[in-house]
């Protein structure tokens, strides 16, 4: 057993050796080679987009508030569902406000008949008046008995006053208890789609409440506001003027989505803030786009893509370079072939995947395009162009695939 259990070891050893040596031949312990993929750099046109962080919002978010205190009786929606206005959302019990309308609506009749009571006297009154005025004139009655009639009249003007009166104060206490009846019945003041319900049938409801029974978001059309800088904002007005213009002047912008996806529709700048943010020293800017399938949502987030066409500058890949100290650098390459760590200054535009250089290069440079961090200063390389490069790793994942299909 004990030859058997040395034999077995011996032969696991030189299977795992030879794994090993298999590995090392198709990994990367071979030597690497010298050969680096070089572009000589030229002038272009290219066209580049200014990229900001952005936040999403509907274009009207209403906070839905109860207006009068009560129960929750029904919730005639759901999260999500798209609403129009006038649409009814919740119900809150009525019973006390109905009460209320009748007991208003009693006193209006009661003011009405009282009304009624002051006209009829007035009018007695008034013909008292005028009976004792004609006695007076012909001297049949004294002067107190007529100023007695008119002291009447007088009395039964006021009373008539009073009472209108108090048909305006119970026709006012019966107009307020039928909104507060008419506010039991929670009703969309937008179209839009309802967010979230916090509040359901049998919760204690009140104007007071610090969170909304809901928000209906308008969604047909999104606003999405983004920063830009201050000296960003000089810049344009130096070269376009007040903000009327600069909107007039800026191009259509895309929205970049949470996923990377462009946004299938353009959006217009619409709005730039006057004020700086002096916090963070950029100025708030608004971008309307349509949304006729509801895919943007309020609280989403993406970037702001707006487009810059740089003329006859030279742009290089940002794989070219490598960052040191808020510094970015390139290797240039010799007529000996000896490539030279450069810095390079470059413009605040980008694409995400190339770099606008505005000093430190020239055309007809060549620089060093891939595998720059595996190069030092004053190494000797062997260039090769980027389509000789791509080629190798093609045939090397050719060769890979095939080594792989033998084991």
């Amino acid at each position: 057993m004990k030859k058997l259990f040395s034999v077995s070891s011996a032969v696991m050893v030189l299977a795992s050796a030879m794994m090993l040596v298999s590995c090392g031949k198709q990994g990367g312990q071979q030597p690497q080679s010298n050969e680096f993929a070089v572009r000589t750099v030229t002038t272009d046109s290219p066209e580049l987009n200014y990229t900001y962080p952005a936040t999403i919002k509907g274009k009207q978010d209403v906070e839905i508030r109860p207006r009068v205190s009560g129960n929750i009786v029904r919730v005639c929606v759901d999260e999500g569902a798209n609403v129009r206005v006038g649409q009814t959302l919740f119900v809150i019990d009525d019973v006390t406000y109905r009460e209320a309308v009748n007991q208003a609506s009693a006193s209006v009749n009661q003011a009405n008949a009282s009304l009624n009571q002051a006209n009829a006297a007035l009018a007695t009154a008034t013909l008292t008046y005028e009976n004792k005025q004609q006695l007076k004139q012909k001297n049949i009655i004294g002067d107190y008995e007529f100023q007695t009639a008119v002291n009447a009249m007088k009395q039964a003007e006021a009373a008539v006053a009073t009472a209108k009166a108090g048909v305006v104060s119970a026709q006012a206490a019966l107009t307020a208890a039928r909104q507060n009846l008419s506010y039991c019945y929670v009703k969309s003041p937008a179209n839009g789609v309802v967010g979230s319900i916090p509040f359901r049938v049998g919760a204690l409801v009140s104007g007071s409440s610090v969170e909304p029974l809901t928000t209906v978001s308008n969604i047909d059309e999104m606003y999405v506001y983004f920063s830009m800088t201050e000296q960003q904002m000089l810049d344009m007005t130096r070269t376009s003027g007040d903000s009327k213009t600069i909107l007039a002047s800026m191009p259509a912008v895309q929205l970049q989505l949470a996923d990377g996806s462009l946004y299938d529709r353009p959006g217009k700048v619409s709005t730039i803030s006057g004020v700086i943010d002096q916090k963070t020293g950029s100025v708030a800017v608004r971008a309307d786009f349509p949304n006729p399938q509801h895919l943007l949502k309020t609280g989403g987030s993406g970037k702001i893509l707006v487009p810059y066409v740089a003329k006859d500058v030279i742009v290089i890949p940002q794989s070219a370079t490598v960052e040191v100290q808020d510094q970015k650098f390139v290797y240039t390459v010799g007529k000996d072939n000896k490539v030279s760590y450069t810095v390079v200054q470059v413009a605040d535009v980008n694409d995400g995947t190339n770099y606008i250089v505005t000093a430190g290069l020239k055309a007809g440079d060549r620089i060093v395009v891939e595998g720059v961090t595996r190069l030092q200063d004053g190494m000797e390389i062997k260039p090769i162009t980027e389509e000789e490069s791509a080629a190798k790793v093609q045939q090397s994942i050719q060769m890979g695939a095939v080594d792989m299909s033998k084991h």
